[in-house]
């Protein structure tokens, strides 16, 4: 955990927020690299559910909606954790996430804790002028929402018919009690959930189609097939509103199997409440059939955070690999699925020559229409395909003297560091071709 958490710090990947002021637990700013593997996994996660499928269509549904979404939902009345206090350091805690019978996990005193007391988790402000309880608005706790009470809105200007999805990325906010972890558990995260609606009678099919899709992703990517497994949730687990829920978990270094995504039947609960709230019919009718219900809904939902934080671990690798000189030097590799990478190609002139430089330079801008591109001039070549490998550049493209007679650059793949000789003419095309395998 501390060798991946220092290696996003180092080469900015992940920065502590605020730190010149001493920093804000929990939140974290995304640097130039992180940035850009952020987008990736979010690109993939639509590509995979909403570019690639006739039947899933997208929503960016605002932040901030009425109270009364949060009213219907039943987060304002549920959406709570236990809060315990050690009346020792006065350290809290959720009461669920330790063994009230030990010793407090902060002072190691105890155990003198206070009786349980329900935490909300929404985070509250005001909109407007005047900052009373008629102004009070929430920060979302989920995209989920916005996609139930614009569910009538989708279907009809989409033109879809069940089944069909509304997927939506995007922020969301929780005031936990102990976040931590880096960005394992954090009060500020980006979302990507999907809601799938269903005929009745249909949910169970679909549920299981939808725990073997999403688990096939995440070994598509790249996660290893021995850290993830599938956990029910048992009955005094699930939320209000779900029949059934299975987490896909992952075995992270320190701390054992946790939740990276959870997919929840969720029933017909958040459509017939929000009717009954609004007063909107939000009820389906089958053309076909001439039937008319409220359709059963599949939610795969995931942070964007986790997965990601995931992909870095099982990338990691530290390996022998031989020097110029004949010996070996240890070698720090993210194997990272191309498709992740935040940056897909380096170039690097042999050396700071002042007739290779420029070489690169038009290189690197032929390709930076159509991959992210690094041109590094700095260092030694050897440690400039270290630090590529460190941060997961599948290829790194090289100019030498040679070059310069046959216009020719050298391809050094990030796995195998196997070299091929390309014209600069074919050059994009030849990446464009890898990249699709």
């Amino acid at each position: 955990m501390d060798t991946i958490v220092n290696l996003c710090k180092r080469r900015g990947i992940v920065f502590p927020s605020s730190e010149i002021y001493g920093g804000l637990r929990s939140a974290w700013d995304w640097g130039p690299l992180g940035v850009e593997l952020k987008r990736n996994v979010k690109q993939q996660w639509w590509h995979a559910m909403v570019h690639s499928r006739p039947d899933v269509v997208g929503l960016e549904s605002s932040i901030i909606m009425s109270p009364n979404v949060w009213e219907a939902s039943g987060h304002i009345e549920t959406f709570t954790d236990p809060l315990v206090e050690c009346t020792n350091c006065n350290k809290r805690f959720r009461a669920d996430h330790i063994d009230l019978e030990r010793s407090c996990p902060h002072c190691g005193n105890g155990p003198a804790w206070t009786e349980a007391r329900q935490f909300h988790l929404m985070l509250k402000t005001h909109m407007g002028p005047v900052e009373d309880s008629a102004n009070v608005v929430y920060l979302r706790p989920e995209t989920a929402q916005g996609m139930f009470v614009d569910f009538a809105a989708v279907q009809q200007a989409s033109r879809k018919r069940i089944p069909f999805g509304i997927a939506q990325q995007g922020k969301s906010f929780r005031n936990e009690i102990t976040p931590g972890n880096f960005v394992f558990r954090t009060r500020e995260f980006e979302q990507m959930e999907m809601e799938f609606f269903v005929e009745p009678g249909t949910d169970d099919k679909w549920h299981e189609y939808w725990i073997e899709q999403r688990m096939n992703w995440y070994l598509d990517l790249g996660i290893r097939p021995e850290n993830l497994r599938l956990r029910e949730h048992e009955a005094d687990e699930l939320s209000h509103y779900a029949k059934r829920t299975f987490d896909i978990e992952y075995n992270f270094p320190g701390m054992g199997w946790s939740e990276l995504e959870g997919i929840a039947n969720r029933t017909d609960f958040d459509l017939k409440a929000h009717s009954e709230r609004s007063g909107q019919d939000l009820s389906y009718f089958d053309p076909d059939t001439k039937a008319r219900y409220f359709p059963y809904v599949i939610e795969p939902a995931v942070g964007v955070e986790r997965p990601l934080f995931a992909f870095l671990i099982d990338a990691y690798r530290e390996e022998e690999a031989p020097t110029a000189g004949g010996k070996t030097e240890k070698r720090v590799l993210l194997k990272l699925d191309p498709r992740l990478a935040p940056t897909k190609v380096a170039v690097l002139p042999l050396s700071k020559h002042q007739d290779l430089v420029p070489v690169a330079e038009r290189v690197a801008d032929r390709l930076r229409t159509r991959f992210v591109t690094d041109l590094d001039i700095t260092g030694s070549v050897g440690k400039r395909y270290r630090r590529q490998d460190e941060v997961g550049t599948p290829y790194c493209v090289t100019a030498d003297f040679d070059t310069l007679d046959d216009n020719q650059v050298t391809i050094r793949e990030r796995d195998s560091m196997d070299q091929e000789r390309v014209p600069v003419d074919a050059l994009p095309e030849h990446l464009a071709k890898r990249f699709e395998h």
